[in-house]
Protein backbone atom coordinates (compact mmCIF):
# COMPACT_ATOMS: atom_id res chain seq x y z
CA UNK A 1 0.00 0.00 0.00
CA UNK A 2 3.17 2.11 0.63
CA UNK A 3 4.24 1.89 -2.73
CA UNK A 4 1.17 2.33 -4.57
CA UNK A 5 1.22 6.07 -2.43
CA UNK A 6 5.03 6.65 -3.61
CA UNK A 7 3.73 5.78 -7.13
CA UNK A 8 0.37 7.92 -7.31
CA UNK A 9 2.63 11.04 -5.53
CA UNK A 10 5.43 10.51 -7.88
CA UNK A 11 2.94 10.64 -11.33
CA UNK A 12 0.68 13.60 -9.67
CA UNK A 13 4.28 15.20 -8.77
CA UNK A 14 5.16 14.62 -13.12
CA UNK A 15 1.92 15.88 -13.79
CA UNK A 16 2.39 19.25 -11.89
CA UNK A 17 5.96 19.94 -12.88
CA UNK A 18 4.49 19.56 -16.78
CA UNK A 19 2.05 21.72 -16.05
CA UNK A 20 4.61 23.96 -14.62
CA UNK A 21 6.50 23.69 -17.52
CA UNK A 22 3.35 24.64 -20.17
CA UNK A 23 2.45 27.28 -18.05
CA UNK A 24 4.82 29.40 -15.77
CA UNK A 25 4.40 31.32 -12.66
CA UNK A 26 7.17 33.13 -13.54
CA UNK A 27 8.27 35.48 -16.66
CA UNK A 28 10.39 33.12 -18.39
CA UNK A 29 11.96 32.78 -22.10
CA UNK A 30 9.09 30.77 -24.13
CA UNK A 31 9.87 27.96 -26.63
CA UNK A 32 6.84 29.63 -28.58
CA UNK A 33 7.97 33.10 -29.27
CA UNK A 34 4.92 35.85 -28.74
CA UNK A 35 4.27 38.24 -31.17
CA UNK A 36 2.56 41.09 -32.26
CA UNK A 37 1.35 42.19 -35.92
CA UNK A 38 -0.59 44.86 -37.07
CA UNK A 39 -2.64 46.48 -39.78
CA UNK A 40 -4.43 49.51 -40.92
CA UNK A 41 -6.92 50.03 -43.33
CA UNK A 42 -8.26 53.42 -43.61
CA UNK A 43 -8.32 54.69 -40.15
CA UNK A 44 -9.33 51.30 -38.85
CA UNK A 45 -6.81 49.40 -36.67
CA UNK A 46 -6.13 45.44 -36.57
CA UNK A 47 -3.63 44.19 -33.93
CA UNK A 48 -3.03 40.26 -33.61
CA UNK A 49 -1.15 38.86 -30.66
CA UNK A 50 -0.14 35.62 -30.33
CA UNK A 51 2.50 32.97 -29.71
CA UNK A 52 5.02 31.19 -32.89
CA UNK A 53 5.00 27.50 -32.83
CA UNK A 54 7.66 25.74 -34.80
CA UNK A 55 7.00 22.67 -36.87
CA UNK A 56 10.43 20.97 -35.52
CA UNK A 57 9.85 17.85 -37.66
CA UNK A 58 6.16 16.86 -36.30
CA UNK A 59 3.38 16.19 -38.35
CA UNK A 60 1.24 19.73 -38.38
CA UNK A 61 -2.54 19.09 -39.74
CA UNK A 62 -4.16 16.33 -38.49
CA UNK A 63 -1.18 15.52 -36.28
CA UNK A 64 -0.29 18.06 -33.75
CA UNK A 65 -3.54 20.10 -34.88
CA UNK A 66 -6.19 17.32 -35.15
CA UNK A 67 -9.02 18.12 -37.19
CA UNK A 68 -12.53 18.42 -36.16
CA UNK A 69 -10.93 19.63 -32.94
CA UNK A 70 -11.03 23.93 -31.65
CA UNK A 71 -7.51 25.18 -31.68
CA UNK A 72 -5.79 28.66 -30.56
CA UNK A 73 -4.54 29.36 -33.94
CA UNK A 74 -1.18 29.77 -32.23
CA UNK A 75 0.29 28.30 -28.46
CA UNK A 76 0.33 29.31 -25.12
CA UNK A 77 -2.76 31.98 -24.02
CA UNK A 78 -5.36 33.09 -26.49
CA UNK A 79 -4.30 34.23 -30.00
CA UNK A 80 -5.92 37.57 -30.01
CA UNK A 81 -6.99 39.86 -32.30
CA UNK A 82 -8.74 43.61 -31.99
CA UNK A 83 -10.42 45.70 -34.37
CA UNK A 84 -10.49 49.43 -33.39
CA UNK A 85 -13.90 50.08 -35.34
CA UNK A 86 -16.52 47.45 -36.05
CA UNK A 87 -15.58 45.89 -39.67
CA UNK A 88 -16.71 42.93 -41.47
CA UNK A 89 -15.29 39.22 -41.73
CA UNK A 90 -15.95 37.75 -44.97
CA UNK A 91 -18.77 39.93 -45.52
CA UNK A 92 -20.05 39.21 -41.89
CA UNK A 93 -20.32 42.22 -39.31
CA UNK A 94 -18.60 42.19 -36.37
CA UNK A 95 -18.39 45.15 -33.23
CA UNK A 96 -14.97 46.66 -32.17
CA UNK A 97 -13.06 44.87 -30.00
CA UNK A 98 -10.73 42.54 -28.98
CA UNK A 99 -11.31 38.58 -29.54
CA UNK A 100 -9.84 35.55 -28.68
CA UNK A 101 -8.79 34.14 -31.98
CA UNK A 102 -9.62 30.17 -32.42
CA UNK A 103 -9.74 28.23 -35.34
CA UNK A 104 -11.92 24.61 -36.64
CA UNK A 105 -9.88 22.86 -38.90
CA UNK A 106 -10.89 20.30 -41.49
CA UNK A 107 -9.25 19.32 -44.70
CA UNK A 108 -11.44 20.68 -46.63
CA UNK A 109 -12.51 24.15 -44.81
CA UNK A 110 -11.75 25.82 -41.82
CA UNK A 111 -13.72 28.09 -39.21
CA UNK A 112 -12.73 31.21 -37.95
CA UNK A 113 -13.84 31.84 -34.93
CA UNK A 114 -14.25 35.05 -32.46
CA UNK A 115 -14.82 34.69 -28.94
CA UNK A 116 -15.95 37.69 -27.07
CA UNK A 117 -13.38 35.57 -23.96
CA UNK A 118 -9.62 36.50 -25.16
CA UNK A 119 -8.33 36.03 -21.79
CA UNK A 120 -7.70 31.93 -21.66
CA UNK A 121 -5.36 30.12 -21.80
CA UNK A 122 -5.47 28.12 -25.24
CA UNK A 123 -8.60 26.63 -26.41
CA UNK A 124 -9.12 23.99 -23.55
CA UNK A 125 -12.12 26.09 -22.11
CA UNK A 126 -13.35 27.52 -24.92
CA UNK A 127 -17.64 27.86 -24.88
CA UNK A 128 -19.15 27.78 -28.15
CA UNK A 129 -21.64 29.94 -26.41
CA UNK A 130 -18.85 32.74 -25.80
CA UNK A 131 -18.72 33.44 -30.21
CA UNK A 132 -19.42 36.64 -31.61
CA UNK A 133 -19.16 35.43 -34.68
CA UNK A 134 -17.74 32.78 -37.28
CA UNK A 135 -16.86 32.15 -40.80
CA UNK A 136 -16.00 29.49 -43.10
CA UNK A 137 -12.77 29.73 -45.22
CA UNK A 138 -10.69 27.75 -47.86
CA UNK A 139 -7.39 26.58 -46.65
CA UNK A 140 -4.60 27.15 -49.37
CA UNK A 141 -1.38 25.89 -50.59
CA UNK A 142 1.78 27.87 -48.95
CA UNK A 143 5.31 28.34 -48.74
CA UNK A 144 6.99 26.66 -45.95
CA UNK A 145 6.86 28.57 -42.70
CA UNK A 146 8.89 26.92 -40.20
CA UNK A 147 7.74 29.52 -37.47
CA UNK A 148 3.66 29.76 -37.71
CA UNK A 149 3.11 33.30 -39.19
CA UNK A 150 0.30 35.64 -39.31
CA UNK A 151 -0.09 38.56 -42.09
CA UNK A 152 -1.69 41.02 -44.01
CA UNK A 153 -1.98 40.17 -48.02
CA UNK A 154 -3.78 42.58 -50.67
CA UNK A 155 -4.02 45.95 -48.67
CA UNK A 156 -6.34 48.24 -49.79
CA UNK A 157 -8.19 51.29 -48.65
CA UNK A 158 -10.96 49.54 -47.19
CA UNK A 159 -9.93 45.68 -46.86
CA UNK A 160 -6.98 43.83 -46.45
CA UNK A 161 -6.49 39.72 -46.24
CA UNK A 162 -5.32 38.10 -43.26
CA UNK A 163 -3.81 35.12 -43.20
CA UNK A 164 -2.30 32.03 -40.90
CA UNK A 165 0.52 30.23 -42.29
CA UNK A 166 2.28 27.50 -41.06
CA UNK A 167 4.16 24.22 -42.50
CA UNK A 168 2.75 24.94 -46.02
CA UNK A 169 -0.81 25.79 -45.32
CA UNK A 170 -2.40 29.42 -45.53
CA UNK A 171 -5.91 30.36 -43.91
CA UNK A 172 -7.05 33.68 -45.29
CA UNK A 173 -10.16 35.71 -44.19
CA UNK A 174 -10.79 38.85 -45.52
CA UNK A 175 -11.27 42.04 -43.15
CA UNK A 176 -13.24 45.18 -44.01
CA UNK A 177 -14.84 48.19 -43.14
CA UNK A 178 -16.53 51.19 -44.10
CA UNK A 179 -13.80 53.46 -44.75
CA UNK A 180 -15.73 56.70 -44.62
CA UNK A 181 -17.93 56.41 -42.17
CA UNK A 182 -14.58 55.28 -39.37
CA UNK A 183 -13.20 58.66 -41.02
CA UNK A 184 -15.32 60.81 -40.21
CA UNK A 185 -16.63 59.39 -36.89
CA UNK A 186 -12.70 59.81 -36.68
CA UNK A 187 -13.08 63.34 -38.14
CA UNK A 188 -16.15 64.58 -35.68
CA UNK A 189 -14.19 63.47 -32.49
CA UNK A 190 -11.15 65.89 -33.37
CA UNK A 191 -12.92 68.65 -34.49
CA UNK A 192 -14.88 68.52 -31.24
CA UNK A 193 -11.02 69.10 -29.64
CA UNK A 194 -8.65 72.41 -29.96
CA UNK A 195 -8.38 71.87 -33.46
CA UNK A 196 -11.86 73.21 -33.69
CA UNK A 197 -10.13 76.96 -32.95
CA UNK A 198 -8.11 76.64 -36.44
CA UNK A 199 -9.38 77.29 -39.60
CA UNK A 200 -7.05 74.01 -41.62
CA UNK A 201 -9.09 71.58 -39.50
CA UNK A 202 -12.70 72.13 -40.34
CA UNK A 203 -11.05 72.81 -43.98
CA UNK A 204 -9.36 69.58 -44.27
CA UNK A 205 -12.63 67.54 -42.64
CA UNK A 206 -14.40 69.46 -45.65
CA UNK A 207 -12.01 68.16 -48.22
CA UNK A 208 -12.26 65.22 -47.40
CA UNK A 209 -16.03 64.85 -47.83
CA UNK A 210 -15.46 66.49 -51.09
CA UNK A 211 -12.78 64.34 -52.25
CA UNK A 212 -14.50 60.91 -51.37
CA UNK A 213 -17.91 62.61 -52.65
CA UNK A 214 -19.19 61.95 -48.60
CA UNK A 215 -21.93 63.69 -46.62
CA UNK A 216 -21.42 66.56 -48.64
CA UNK A 217 -24.08 68.43 -46.73
CA UNK A 218 -21.85 68.29 -43.61
CA UNK A 219 -18.43 68.88 -45.36
CA UNK A 220 -20.12 72.16 -46.54
CA UNK A 221 -21.06 72.53 -42.57
CA UNK A 222 -17.29 72.24 -42.04
CA UNK A 223 -16.39 74.68 -44.94
CA UNK A 224 -18.66 77.26 -43.42
CA UNK A 225 -17.15 76.77 -40.02
CA UNK A 226 -13.65 76.92 -41.20
CA UNK A 227 -14.66 80.28 -43.25
CA UNK A 228 -16.27 81.63 -39.68
CA UNK A 229 -12.53 81.34 -38.30
CA UNK A 230 -10.32 82.28 -41.06
CA UNK A 231 -11.53 83.70 -43.87
CA UNK A 232 -9.22 82.71 -46.73
CA UNK A 233 -9.23 81.73 -50.40
CA UNK A 234 -8.72 78.06 -49.44
CA UNK A 235 -11.81 77.30 -48.01
CA UNK A 236 -14.08 79.97 -49.87
CA UNK A 237 -12.92 77.51 -53.06
CA UNK A 238 -13.93 74.27 -50.87
CA UNK A 239 -16.93 75.92 -49.95
CA UNK A 240 -18.02 76.55 -53.59
CA UNK A 241 -16.97 73.59 -54.72
CA UNK A 242 -19.51 71.65 -52.48
CA UNK A 243 -22.12 74.27 -52.99
CA UNK A 244 -21.55 73.26 -56.76
CA UNK A 245 -21.66 68.95 -55.66
CA UNK A 246 -24.39 69.94 -54.15
CA UNK A 247 -26.45 71.65 -56.95
CA UNK A 248 -26.32 75.13 -55.18
CA UNK A 249 -25.16 77.45 -58.83
CA UNK A 250 -25.63 80.79 -57.01
CA UNK A 251 -23.63 80.03 -53.57
CA UNK A 252 -21.24 78.13 -56.07
CA UNK A 253 -20.83 81.59 -57.65
CA UNK A 254 -21.07 83.66 -55.13
CA UNK A 255 -17.63 82.14 -52.90
CA UNK A 256 -15.43 81.40 -56.03
CA UNK A 257 -16.03 84.73 -57.00
CA UNK A 258 -15.23 85.94 -53.61
CA UNK A 259 -11.90 83.58 -53.27
CA UNK A 260 -11.30 84.93 -57.05
CA UNK A 261 -11.04 88.14 -55.39
CA UNK A 262 -8.39 87.55 -52.80
CA UNK A 263 -6.75 84.55 -54.19
CA UNK A 264 -2.91 85.85 -55.33
CA UNK A 265 -1.57 84.27 -58.62
CA UNK A 266 -0.06 80.90 -56.76
CA UNK A 267 -3.64 79.66 -55.61
CA UNK A 268 -5.61 80.70 -58.58
CA UNK A 269 -3.35 79.27 -61.39
CA UNK A 270 -2.67 75.93 -59.22
CA UNK A 271 -6.60 75.83 -58.50
CA UNK A 272 -7.12 75.62 -61.76
CA UNK A 273 -4.51 73.12 -62.25
CA UNK A 274 -6.29 70.89 -59.95
CA UNK A 275 -9.62 71.49 -62.16
CA UNK A 276 -7.85 70.13 -65.02
CA UNK A 277 -6.58 66.91 -62.85
CA UNK A 278 -10.74 66.66 -61.94
CA UNK A 279 -11.12 66.56 -65.66
CA UNK A 280 -12.72 70.16 -66.01
CA UNK A 281 -11.11 71.64 -68.73
CA UNK A 282 -13.74 74.61 -69.33
CA UNK A 283 -13.86 75.70 -65.68
CA UNK A 284 -9.92 75.46 -66.27
CA UNK A 285 -9.27 77.54 -68.53
CA UNK A 286 -11.84 80.60 -67.33
CA UNK A 287 -9.57 80.07 -64.42
CA UNK A 288 -6.06 80.76 -66.22
CA UNK A 289 -7.61 83.34 -67.83
CA UNK A 290 -8.85 85.34 -64.17
CA UNK A 291 -4.81 84.57 -63.42
CA UNK A 292 -3.84 86.57 -66.89
CA UNK A 293 -6.14 89.21 -66.22
CA UNK A 294 -5.37 89.66 -62.48
CA UNK A 295 -1.81 89.07 -62.21
CA UNK A 296 -0.39 90.36 -65.69
CA UNK A 297 3.17 90.68 -64.87
CA UNK A 298 3.58 87.65 -62.75
CA UNK A 299 5.47 84.41 -64.61
CA UNK A 300 2.03 82.50 -63.57
CA UNK A 301 -0.05 84.50 -65.83
CA UNK A 302 2.33 83.94 -68.89
CA UNK A 303 1.57 80.09 -68.04
CA UNK A 304 -1.45 80.44 -68.17
CA UNK A 305 -1.59 82.13 -71.65
CA UNK A 306 1.07 79.61 -72.65
CA UNK A 307 -2.04 76.56 -71.29
CA UNK A 308 -4.43 78.25 -72.91
CA UNK A 309 -3.00 78.93 -76.29
CA UNK A 310 -1.82 75.11 -76.48
CA UNK A 311 -5.50 74.35 -75.83
CA UNK A 312 -6.79 76.09 -78.69
CA UNK A 313 -4.06 74.58 -80.88
CA UNK A 314 -2.24 77.93 -81.32
CA UNK A 315 1.57 76.08 -80.24
CA UNK A 316 3.33 79.28 -81.69
CA UNK A 317 1.79 81.83 -78.93
CA UNK A 318 2.26 79.17 -76.58
CA UNK A 319 5.74 78.89 -77.32
CA UNK A 320 6.39 82.98 -77.52
CA UNK A 321 4.77 82.87 -73.87
CA UNK A 322 6.96 79.72 -72.92
CA UNK A 323 10.30 81.55 -74.10
CA UNK A 324 8.77 84.66 -71.83
CA UNK A 325 8.53 82.17 -68.71
CA UNK A 326 11.81 80.97 -69.10
CA UNK A 327 13.70 84.46 -69.54
CA UNK A 328 11.53 85.36 -66.06
CA UNK A 329 12.59 84.99 -62.68
CA UNK A 330 10.65 81.38 -61.59
CA UNK A 331 11.11 79.14 -58.72
CA UNK A 332 13.98 76.53 -59.59
CA UNK A 333 12.02 73.68 -59.12
CA UNK A 334 9.62 74.73 -62.61
CA UNK A 335 12.49 75.18 -64.60
CA UNK A 336 12.93 71.50 -65.58
CA UNK A 337 8.97 71.42 -65.98
CA UNK A 338 9.02 74.50 -68.26
CA UNK A 339 11.71 72.88 -70.10
CA UNK A 340 9.58 69.45 -70.81
CA UNK A 341 6.55 71.97 -71.82
CA UNK A 342 8.65 73.35 -74.51
CA UNK A 343 9.61 70.48 -76.16
CA UNK A 344 5.77 68.86 -76.14
CA UNK A 345 4.82 72.24 -77.17
CA UNK A 346 7.84 71.71 -80.61
CA UNK A 347 6.26 68.37 -81.06
CA UNK A 348 2.73 70.37 -81.68
CA UNK A 349 1.38 68.47 -78.42
CA UNK A 350 -1.45 69.81 -76.10
CA UNK A 351 0.26 70.35 -72.55
CA UNK A 352 -2.91 70.56 -70.88
CA UNK A 353 -3.49 66.50 -71.83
Amino acid sequence: MLRLKLIYASVALAGACSAVRAQTVMALPEASQRAVVGQRIGLTDITITYHRPMVGGRKVWDGLVPYGQVWRAGANENTTIEFSTPVMVEGKPLAKGIYGLHMLPTADSWTVIFSKVYTAWGSFSYDQAEDALRVTVKPQPSENHEALTYDFDTPKPGSVIVKLEWEKLAVPFEVSANESEATLSSLRQELRSGKQYAWEGFAEAANYCLTNKVSLEEGLAWANKSIAVEERFENLILKADLSKALNRATDSSAAREKAMGMGNATQIYFYARGLQAQKEPAQAMEIFRVVMKRFPDNWLAHMAAMRLASASGDFTTALKEGKIVQGMDIPAAQKANVVNLMQRLEKNDDINK
